[in-house]
Parts: C-alpha cells; sequence; structure tokens
C-alpha cells in the first residue's frame, strides 16, 4: 500500500513508475494489491520513489493496518475496510465452488435425495451473516462489545492473578 501512496504523491502513473525501476507494470499492480515482492524490486522501487529500502521492506512484512504507524486513521479504517469486503467476496466465492461442486457429487450419486442443500442452507447463513457484518447491516459485535469483553477479559486475568498464592 505504501507503493502507491508513494507513487501518487509523486504524481508517477503505474506504467511511469514500472518503466522507471525495471518492473513490469504487472508486477507493480500486485505489489500494490499487497503481493510480496523480491528484495531487488523493491530496492529498484525504493530507488525511484526516493525512500529507504527498509521502508518498503518494513511494510510488505506487517501483516494488519494497525501496525503502520504512517497512515492516518481514517486510511487506515479505509484499508480495514477494503480487506473485510475483500475478504467477504474470496467467503462468497468459496461457498459457489464448494456448493456447485457438492451439488454435481449429489446429482451424480443420488439424484434422489439432494443432501447438499443441507449444506448449502448452512453454509450460506454463514455466508449472509457475514455479508450482513461487513456492508454494516447489522453490527453484531461492534465497538461497544468489544470494549465490554475485553474489560470482562482483564477484570478475570487480574481476579486469577490476585487469587493465586
Amino acid at each position: 500500500m505504501i507503493v502507491r501512496k508513494l507513487r501518487l504523491e509523486r504524481g508517477f502513473s503505474q506504467e511511469q513508475l514500472a518503466s522507471m525501476a525495471g518492473v513490469s507494470v504487472r508486477t507493480l499492480q500486485r505489489i500494490e494489491r499487497g503481493a510480496n515482492p523480491s528484495a531487488e524490486t523493491l530496492k529498484c522501487l525504493a530507488a525511484v520513489l526516493e525512500t529507504d529500502f527498509s521502508t518498503l521492506r518494513k511494510e510488505r512484512d506487517m501483516t494488519t493496518t494497525a501496525d503502520i504507524p504512517d497512515l492516518p486513521e481514517d486510511e487506515r479504517d479505509a484499508i480495514e475496510y477494503v480487506r473485510d469486503i475483500q475478504g467477504f467476496y474470496i467467503h462468497a466465492v468459496q461457498y459457489v465452488v464448494v456448493i456447485a461442486g457438492l451439488a454435481a457429487i449429489n446429482l451424480f450419486t443420488s439424484p434422489g435425495y439432494l443432501w447438499f442443500l443441507w449444506a448449502a442452507l448452512g453454509w450460506g447463513v454463514g455466508v449472509a451473516v457475514h455479508g450482513l457484518s461487513v456492508f454494516e447491516i447489522i453490527n453484531l459485535f461492534g465497538d461497544d462489545w468489544e470494549r465490554r469483553q475485553v474489560a470482562k477479559r482483564l477484570a478475570r486475568t487480574r481476579q486469577n492473578r490476585n487469587t493465586d498464592p
């Protein structure tokens, strides 16, 4: 994500940056979407973007947006939201592929009893709840819930420490 941010700050198009760094446009697109580039590619990008190699390397190793100190809160929230949507779409595609496979197996082996519908129904409820949560239609586990659970857990931990000899 930091490569894209630096590229935009300097006014480069993906084609321009790729050409100046000696990488393909496709490689740059993958890096901007979170793929892990090689150290050589990162060095080339760092030179063109006039930034330190370790900055790009550190960003590559980060797994959550909470670990990225350089981003403002609104950008961090936007990134987390987009990642949540991506996770939902991946979940939905997995559902469709697996249920289609189960349906095919069911129809070839025992077409008289459609058992795959039970799996489709059960998993479908999970996908629906995931979607409702991601798109913030319902918020089962909101900030208030999370805060209460953390407080409850800390109280239990402190209580256990006080009662241990």
